[in-house]
């Protein structure tokens, strides 16, 4: 029996028994058949299920996506975005594939879709990224005319720890991911030089991965930016702090394969990928301090988070102000706003310059006897 076909049986005292049959519940009727038994399908009967089949498989999310996977837009893309998005397509398929497109044009939905955003509340960036690539799918669709409206659109979101300017890797952060790294067989060097380039470039995980010797100038690094930034690739110039280059000057010695020209290399010798980089920067991380991993206690009340391979861009911050640089420099280099560049500065440096600064007068004060 073909599994998804709708029977229905019609009997009525002094009348044949009649069978009706649906292509799917709810679906249109296919064949009606007069007998006591469950009817076979002949082979018209078979011809037409495959045709309103095909067209319900045509009139579906699940097939808007394969369109959208094959379209102009999606190749536009970078590779990383690809593979970021194409884990929420996957889970909006699951949940809406046989989900016909004609339901979509209905405002009603609106409420569905934030009940789903909500059912995964327990990981609630996973949520909103599935309602932001589930309203890229339905732009594409409305630009093609297949829905009347986008009804993810506009649908705020409820992860709330999305501004993570303030934090940056401390020097004791280094030291406890340093020494995690030291436990692991064979690509603890490795990991840490993932750890010492992010933060004196503050680049992102697929430049990181990707970065080049040919980019290495004298006196910057200058990179063509992977992640596109309001549907342009930023050309970014990093320039370099005398930590950068200390740095670069211990990557050069790195054992590589033949041909490879990346910074950074895994213990093969040869370039990471951008998932398996941030695979290893994670479980280094996690292992640090005993496996209580590294983490940023927040105000009170706040439940403590995990420092990211992301946060190393705040660390790069520190070094940029320590260098005189202003905050809108800083701002330019980093792409931050000039606000997000005056909380480091104020947080990590300029209080931190204060307190040394007092700390020494009390200590030469204590020394020539003037403090009583």
């Amino acid at each position: 029996m073909i599994k998804g076909l709708h029977f229905q049986k019609d009997a009525r005292p002094g009348k044949p028994i009649v069978w009706y049959v649906y292509a799917y519940r709810g679906g249109p009727r296919i064949m009606r058949h007069e007998g006591p038994a469950k009817p076979v399908l002949d082979r018209a009967t078979v011809a037409k299920l495959l045709e309103v089949t095909t067209e319900k498989s045509e009139d579906t999310i699940a097939h808007l996506a394969k369109l959208w996977r094959a379209s102009p837009e999606w190749k536009g893309l970078a590779k990383g975005t690809q593979e970021t998005w194409g884990f929420a397509l996957d889970a909006i398929e699951a949940k809406w594939g046989q989900v016909p497109l004609r339901l979509w044009s209905d405002h009603r939905m609106v409420a569905k879709v934030i009940a789903w955003r909500d059912s995964r509340a327990a990981t609630p960036r996973a949520a909103d990224q599935g309602v932001k690539v589930l309203s890229e799918l339905l732009k594409f669709a409305k630009l093609r005319a297949l829905v009347k409206v986008n009804v993810a659109a506009e649908i705020p979101t409820i992860y709330k720890g999305s501004d993570r300017a303030e934090i940056i890797w401390t020097d004791a952060d280094k030291q406890a991911y340093y020494a995690a790294a030291d436990a692991e067989k064979g690509r603890g060097q490795a990991v840490k030089d993932i750890l010492d380039l992010a933060c004196c470039t503050g680049l992102r995980r697929s430049d990181l991965a990707a970065i080049t010797w040919d980019e290495v100038t004298n006196d910057a690094i200058v990179r063509k930016a992977l992640k596109k930034s309001r549907g342009r690739r930023r050309r970014a110039v990093i320039p370099l702090t005398p930590e950068a280059r200390a740095v670069l000057e211990r990557l050069r010695e790195r054992t590589r394969a033949e041909g490879v020209n990346t910074l950074l290399v895994n213990s093969k010798g040869t370039p990471w990928t951008p998932g398996s980089l941030t695979q290893a920067f994670n479980a280094t991380r996690d292992a640090a301090n005993g496996g209580a991993g590294i983490v940023h206690a927040g105000d009170d009340g706040d439940k403590p988070k995990s420092k990211h391979l992301h946060d190393c861009r705040g660390t790069f911050v520190t070094h940029l102000v320590r260098c005189n640089l202003t905050n809108e420099e800083i701002a330019n280099v980093v792409a931050w706003s000039v606000d997000n560049v005056d909380r480091v500065r104020r947080i990590y440096v300029d209080d931190a310059t204060v307190v040394v600064a007092l700390a020494d007068r009390i200590n030469a004060g204590t020394v020539k006897g003037s403090v009583k």
